[in-house]
């Protein structure tokens, strides 16, 4: 165990980790990156896999960004927002106003994802007020959300294992049926069609007799990231658009797993042609170099908050790190990549070399089901997979094979029986190519232990 190691061990604890494995297994200890690699102290390389928790874009030391940071940190590293103004925070502001979907125009900045749900949740419920309509205050949202970790974004989500400890802190909401396959097959419906007809009336027969005490809807476009990359059907989100605005509904979407290119496009909402009244924005806004986070609303709440101070309009809400200059250069220099390089245009031949090898992979033993949308993927496993009966905890199938990836300088993580597969956009096909055969061999490493009874 080197120093770094040793010191982690003894003081600091970890996001979503089970501490007591932590401290007792080998881990690793990352000192610089470089493309879409990451290096260990030991010296040794790694496929940086799942994009370092889905926030890097355009790789690890991209000299566009790095010399954005150095050059906004030469004239100064943070300025509040709270009664000043910084330029780099205006220019990433139009920037971002100038690719979102019509409508949306105004830009309310935060430090992360969570705090820019939390941000969309508290404008809603203050805009319904302003509004004179106080009583429109729950929220509906979708079973298997997931939209971050403080208090009123944890109230809108619905994973049990992350959420079940929190549930007497947390208000109430409305749970809408997961939209993905799984959920499907529970309802017996056989086709797409007809289970998206059943969503959609689903709430549509809620609104008809509650619009007038709800205040939003909640939803991650396309796909629920952390409940498992579950797919939504096509014309889900369109749907959920056309009823809530039908029915004076504001409608809040989490594009903060799905944002800046991982489902194909810019963001997720293009492929729908949907426009939502406020979309929460996180991870690869600043190409993972800085944490961040923008909600952006329509020009018609944010005007709902305009008076004189007499009438209390104010929106109380923000950070201290609002509208950071060092994280908004790197977010201005990342959108000048995507346009000079054009990211969004160069990758479906990369996504065409992830479903070349997950349909490889859907066939090996111990696969259930795999799921892709774009540059993002979950392969889940189960010790049936056509009963879809799960593992026994105690074997870490999905986790062991992640570890076993590691041996073949692949890093990837699971959630749960789902081994999510996200690398950097600007990862070339070889790469990827290769990132996806070495997990082959971890998988195939990992079933033959599992075929065998044994922990892997």
């Amino acid at each position: 165990m080197n120093k770094w190691e040793e010191l982690d061990k003894k003081y600091i604890w970890h996001p979503f980790t089970q501490m007591k494995d932590w401290t007792e297994t080998e881990q690793l200890v990352i000192e610089r990156g470089e493309g879409v690699k990451l290096y260990d102290t030991g010296g040794r390389e790694y496929y940086d896999g799942v994009s370092s928790l889905w926030v890097n874009i355009h790789g690890h030391r991209r000299g566009e960004i790095d010399r954005a940071v150095k050059n906004q940190i030469d004239k100064i590293a943070h300025s509040s927002l709270l009664g000043l103004i910084n330029q780099p925070s205006a220019e990433l502001a139009e920037r971002l106003v100038r690719i979102m979907p019509p409508g949306l125009c105004r830009v309310f900045y935060s430090d992360d994802g969570s705090t820019a749900v939390e941000a969309a949740i508290k404008i809603a419920f203050q805009y319904w007020r302003h509004q004179g309509r106080p009583e429109k205050r729950r929220f509906i949202n979708l079973a298997d959300s997931y939209h971050g970790d403080t208090v009123g974004a944890v109230s809108v989500g619905n994973i049990d294992a992350f959420h079940r400890a929190y549930r007497d802190l947390l208000f109430g909401t409305t749970k809408m049926s997961c939209p993905s396959f799984f959920h499907r097959k529970n309802t017996g419906l056989k086709t797409e069609g007809e289970f998206l007809a059943f969503l959609l009336e689903e709430l549509e027969s809620y609104l008809k007799e509650n619009a007038g005490s709800t205040a939003a809807m909640v939803v991650e476009p396309l796909v629920q990231a952390a409940a498992g990359m579950l797919i939504q059907p096509a014309g889900y989100l369109r749907g959920i658009r056309d009823i809530t605005r039908r029915h004076g509904v504001l409608l809040i979407v989490d594009e903060v797993a799905t944002g800046f290119g991982r489902t194909g496009g810019m963001f997720a909402c293009e492929r729908e042609e949907v426009s939502p009244d406020i979309i929460c924005l996180s991870k690869g806004i600043t190409a993972g170099y800085l944490p961040l986070g923008a909600t952006i609303t329509t020009g018609e709440i944010y005007n709902a908050f305009l008076g004189e101070y007499t009438d209390h309009k104010t929106f109380y809400h923000g950070h201290s790190y609002t509208g950071n200059p060092l994280a908004c250069a790197a977010g201005v220099a990342s959108l000048d990549i995507f346009e000079r390089d054009r990211v969004i245009e160069n990758l479906p031949p990369k996504i065409a070399v992830i479903a070349e090898h997950l349909r490889k992979i859907a066939g090996m033993e111990f696969t259930a089901d795999v799921r892709h949308l774009g540059m993002l993927a979950g392969i889940e496993l189960a010790r049936d997979r056509d009963k879809r009966i799960p593992f026994d905890p105690a074997l870490l199938a999905a986790a062991g094979v992640c570890r076993r990836a590691r041996h073949y300088g692949l890093i990837t993580r699971n959630i749960g029986d789902v081994i999510v597969f996200m690398p950097p956009l600007a990862s070339t096909e070889a790469e990827i190519d290769d990132m996806l055969s070495r997990l082959e061999r971890a998988m195939d490493d990992a079933f033959r232990s599992l075929a065998a009874g044994f922990t892997v």
